[in-house]
């Protein structure tokens, strides 16, 4: 028997195939969003037991997703943590160790153009990418993010800017579209927010990776009704703002952000996007005053916990039981291989960072492995409950299960396994100072 088919009809079969094809293949590419906030502490949020802040909507993802326990950012300052946010490696290999710092003979530094970052990754495998908010990973426009694998970017290129007049530290406009100066007027939380949807609108019939990094609460500590401080290049003004009732202007600064965050995830509903749709939820590094690292030692800068041990969550109603909590050791580093895992998304670059997805998705416990800071005189290893840290030529041990709060320095009563992990932190760095430093 013999089959034809009427050349007419043929075009509209090809694409029937094709957007058949297409459809399919989109299943199994989730959209991903990745919230960070900055200098969030550990106790900050209600669901992490703060009783002074209401973050309702943290709360629900949390309630209806994976809470993270022992979440640590790979840096405790911000532009570290984020070049290994974006590369799911040490940030010692990209150069950026410390701070991108806003002084004008300090602004020639950059994440390298080189890099394999999450942005291209996702978009060479047909992701249409987004960034709304902080940068802090280059000023120069070799460093923009639109050259780094995102197809847009809203926001500011430095470590802070003035929630309303969106001058950075030393009084410099710092407001872009992609890589132009774009003047507009707004609370910083809200505009990256409406951004953010806009982004996620446009791009609701294909798959998309979202960052959202988050100014919040990170000084100037301004609320939505307060003056800006930070008028033009050529004035002085107080660093952390003129508002004197900084603690209650930190708690609308986070109830602002949550509720943008709220925003997201209605967006991500109405569009019924939120079964294919992975939110994850983590702050750069511990707070500084007058933020809340619960009852964790130390703050922003240091390598204490309280420095780098941040809240996380992760939210993925098809696939994460509702409630979770774990306490697995994680890095912000892991983020990057394990969404590419879950985007299934192949490549042959290797990771300091671990694909998570088994202890986002099932109860699994993956095996032991070290975990390093090191952040000018301070250095520290992590491996299992054990904490090995010195402070110049100060060294202590702790054990985590017992004591998270580091108050007892057993170092004399476990020689073995000090030495053990001074030895593995010795290996790691004589393998980090092979790259050169761009930043201290």
């Amino acid at each position: 028997m013999r089959f034809s088919i009427n050349v007419k009809v043929l075009p509209l079969l090809l694409l029937f195939v094709f957007c058949n094809y297409y459809a399919q293949n989109n299943l199994n590419k989730p959209n991903i969003i990745v919230i960070m906030a900055d200098d969030l502490g550990y106790g900050d949020i209600s669901t992490y037991g703060n009783k002074e802040i209401y973050t309702p909507h943290l709360d629900t993802l949390a309630l209806n997703g994976i809470k993270f326990l022992d979440f640590h950012s790979n840096g405790s300052v911000c532009t570290p943590t984020r070049a290994a946010l974006l590369t799911g490696n040490y940030q010692q290999r990209s150069g950026l160790e410390g701070v991108i710092y806003v002084q004008k003979e300090k602004r020639i530094y950059g994440l390298s153009n080189t890099e394999a970052t999450m942005g291209k990754l996702f978009q060479n495998a047909g992701y249409k990418t987004g960034i709304f908010g902080k940068w802090h990973l280059g000023y120069q426009p070799q460093y923009n993010p639109i050259h780094a694998g995102f197809d847009q970017f809203y926001g500011y290129l430095s470590g802070n800017i003035d929630y309303i007049s969106h001058r950075d530290g030393i009084g410099i406009y710092d407001w872009w579209l992609n890589d132009k100066l774009n003047y507009e007027e707004g609370y910083v939380t809200d505009l990256i927010t409406n951004h953010a949807l806009d982004f996620i609108e446009k791009n609701k019939k294909n798959p998309f990776l979202l960052y959202l990094p988050h100014e919040a609460p990170h000084f100037p500590y301004q609320g939505r009704n307060d003056k800006a401080d930070r008028l033009s290049e050529n004035q002085d003004f107080e660093m952390l703002g003129s508002r004197v009732d900084k603690d209650k202007a930190y708690k609308e600064m986070v109830e602002i952000m949550d509720a943008n965050i709220g925003r997201i995830i209605k967006k991500i509903k109405d569009l019924h996007l939120e079964s294919n749709t992975l939110v994850f939820f983590c702050s750069d590094n511990g707070a500084r005053k007058p933020g809340n690292n619960g009852n964790l030692k130390g703050y922003k800068g240091s390598l204490w916990e309280g420095g780098h041990r941040v809240p996380a969550i992760a939210y993925y109603p098809k696939e994460i039981k509702k409630g979770s909590v774990t306490n697995i050791p994680t890095m912000s580093m892991d983020i990057l291989p394990t969404i590419l895992s879950m985007a299934n998304i192949k490549t042959d670059k290797e990771f300091d960072g671990k694909d998570i997805s088994d202890v986002l998705f099932s109860e699994e416990i993956p095996k032991e492995r070290p975990l390093f800071w090191r952040f000018k005189n301070q250095k520290s290893i992590r491996l299992g409950n054990w904490k090995y840290l010195k402070i110049g030529k100060k060294e202590y041990f702790f054990d985590l299960k017992k004591d998270t709060e580091e108050q007892f320095n057993i170092i004399a009563n476990y020689p073995n396994k000090t030495q053990k992990l001074k030895q593995l932190l010795f290996k790691w760095e004589s393998e980090m100072n092979t790259y050169s430093q761009k930043t201290n």
